[in-house]
């Protein structure tokens, strides 16, 4: 529902990112005369199609703008009539993975690793990433896609989260909700283990290859990941899956890219492992989707000028570049720090 703060209507709508996320808009509205709710004058509109953007004046901060479709959630809401949008650029230089593609990729990285009688090492973000992989491998377990080997969920913060996610099925799309109506526990499967304390987190390694291990942080900046990584990595045998962003610097990249030598949980590891990474599995939008929304945000003619910003620079600066030439509308990716003036 719409609010009242100070002279600016708010309504929060649904981004798609992950549970529970928001865009936020802003609108500024003023009168026939051009006053505003303070009584500061506007400078007067010239045309009727200027009064009408005189009278109503809309900033949109997307925030993180979901991947669609996706297993469980409904795809972002439509802008319409925002003067002014502050979006994200996380995936603005590359594309996904088509979704069947994605679950077709997962079946092939757990089946060679099952050959292998290796150990599968997923690092999985507690929010969105890990339930929507759940969620995928349920699907491909009932449908004889992959073998039945024991899969480890060992992120205390991934099991709770994945309970709240229980209670707030509302969220869910159409195709989520059906399942759980008929009786579907979409977030678990009878090979699936959840190792909450510490201790059971430790005797994962008690358990004979092969096995898959989902564990916290996405990005390997901590949590029980580490230590699976440290005692993992070494062994060609074995293969790590990147299902999420890696931040440049962070040890997850270096992995990525193909670092051999590295220090995890101070100790010095040789990478022998296969690395495979599936973008699929991202809860951002990726270039194409990202200028698809801008688009249709831009369809009514109020969008005046787009600020790119949250991304890698180069990301930032190619999406703000692929707005200026294939719709037209002025966008630009402002650097950390810099101030901008804007008429509401």
């Amino acid at each position: 529902e719409p609010f009242s703060a100070r002279e600016f209507e708010v309504v929060m709508k649904d981004s798609g990112h992950i549970l529970g996320s928001a865009m936020c808009e802003l609108t500024r509205t003023a009168d026939a005369r051009g006053l505003d709710a303070d009584s500061r004058r506007f400078p007067l509109p010239r045309s009727s199609g200027e009064i009408e953007r005189g009278l109503k004046r809309k900033i949109v901060f997307t925030g993180d703008l979901g991947n669609a479709p996706t297993p469980l959630l409904k795809p972002a809401e439509a802008v319409t009539g925002a003067t002014y949008m502050v979006m994200e650029s996380v995936y603005g230089d590359r594309n996904h993975e088509g979704g069947e593609r994605r679950k077709e990729r997962l079946a092939e990285v757990i089946q060679a690793s099952v050959r292998q009688g290796g150990v599968l090492l997923i690092p999985c973000f507690s929010l969105e990433k890990t339930q929507v992989l759940l969620y995928e491998m349920d699907d491909l377990l009932a449908q004889g896609k992959i073998p039945k080997v024991p899969v480890f969920l060992d992120s205390p913060l991934a099991i709770k989260v994945t309970n709240v996610y229980r209670k707030y099925t509302g969220f869910f799309n159409e195709e989520a909700q059906a399942r759980l109506r008929k009786g579907d526990d979409i977030f678990s499967f009878p090979n699936l283990r959840i190792t909450i304390d510490a201790r059971a987190s430790a005797e994962i390694t008690r358990t004979p290859s092969p096995k898959i291990i989902i564990a916290g942080s996405g990005m390997s900046a901590g949590g029980r990941i580490l230590e699976h990584e440290r005692r993992y990595l070494g062994d060609p045998s074995n293969t790590i899956l990147f299902i999420g962003y890696q931040a440049v610097g962070g040890l997850g990249r270096h992995i990525q890219e193909g670092v051999t030598h590295l220090r995890i949980n101070h100790e010095e590891v040789t990478v022998r492992a296969r690395i495979e990474t599936i973008t699929g599995y991202s809860s951002h939008k990726d270039s194409e989707h990202l200028l698809e929304f801008v688009a249709r945000a831009s369809e009514d003619g109020a969008l005046e000028k787009v600020f790119v910003a949250m991304g890698e620079p180069k990301a930032s600066l190619f999406l703000a570049q692929r707005v200026r030439d294939s719709i037209g509308v002025e966008a630009v990716a402002p650097q950390a720090g810099d101030t901008v003036e804007i008429e509401l």
